[in-house]
């Protein structure tokens, strides 16, 4: 008889599979335990088998039984179900319904490491271009949204500077609570959040979605790799074009940057036919 999934595994599993849909897999294969030799596979059946007594059981090699499949629970990837917003076309709507479901999130530990609140994400739902940074700072938690701080202030000046205004675009995070210190973000909190800024996207369906640092990039197109090699081209991300630039925050602390982030975001601008002014970033 198939043994019954601990109801927090269960969403733990369904988490993971949810979170592989959001990145395109929606195949899954189930590996069976390999048989190391003819005689094992013979222990094995017989370990099986209704004949077998307890007691003979006890006196199998620790090879034989390791050669044993457990049973699960078979169903376990009904909870692949279609998220809320799912057939929803209007993107006002569908990012209400991502914002209700992710709810007074405690996903991962982050909930209890002195967050004060949820930074979902801000700005125009029917962007052209999105902007995605690595976590919300101390400002961010305090007010509820992404880039208020010193950094923020450098992020509206790059997006004017680009003939917009921060009402014309959308930011979000790869995570929507601030880590203590504002410490780098986890694997784990990164991929346990992560899914719904996957269907933040997926609703406002931008031309352009511009990852601010090395967190947002590796994040988004997994892939480890400098800054060096990320920059100065275009990835594909699920059909949308997406750019690598330089953090807000890391220009604050090395502002000599800021002529490197200026050909990112020219590249970002002719690519959406934007007019190129001469004046970059201040």
């Amino acid at each position: 008889m198939a043994g019954v999934l601990d109801p927090q595994l269960k969403r733990a599993l369904a988490e993971r599979v949810r979170y592989y849909n959001e990145l395109g897999i929606y195949d899954f294969y189930r590996r069976e335990p390999a048989i190391a030799d003819p005689s094992t596979r013979r222990d094995a059946e017989l370990y099986e088998s209704p004949s077998i007594q307890p007691e003979q059981r006890d006196l199998m090699t620790p090879r034989s039984k390791a050669a044993i499949a457990v049973p699960v629970e078979e169903n376990i990837f009904e909870v692949a179900i279609p998220n809320a917003e799912s057939g929803v076309a209007d993107p006002v709507q569908a990012l209400r319904l991502i914002r209700e479901d992710l709810g007074d999130c405690t996903r991962c530990r982050l909930s209890k490491q002195g967050r004060k609140q949820i930074v979902f994400g801000v700005g125009n739902p029917n962007a052209d271009l999105m902007f995605i940074g690595e976590a919300p700072g101390a400002d961010e938690d305090q007010q509820g949204e992404p880039f208020v701080g010193r950094a923020g202030q450098l992020l509206n000046n790059m997006i004017k500077a680009m003939g917009l205004r921060r009402e014309d675009v959308y930011i979000a995070n790869i995570i929507k609570c601030r880590p203590p210190g504002n410490r780098t973000p986890e694997r784990d909190e990164c991929e346990t959040c992560s899914p719904f800024l996957m269907r933040q996207i997926a609703a406002i369906k931008p031309k352009a979605i511009v990852a601010l640092g090395a967190v947002a990039a590796k994040t988004l197109l997994a892939i480890n790799a400098p800054m060096s090699e990320f920059r100065g081209r275009w990835f594909d991300f699920r059909g949308t074009e997406l750019a690598v630039t330089y953090h807000p925050a890391f220009l604050l602390r090395d502002p000599r940057q800021k002529k490197e982030t200026w050909k990112d975001l020219q590249m970002v601008m002719k690519e959406l036919g934007l007019t190129i002014p001469a004046k970059g970033v201040d």
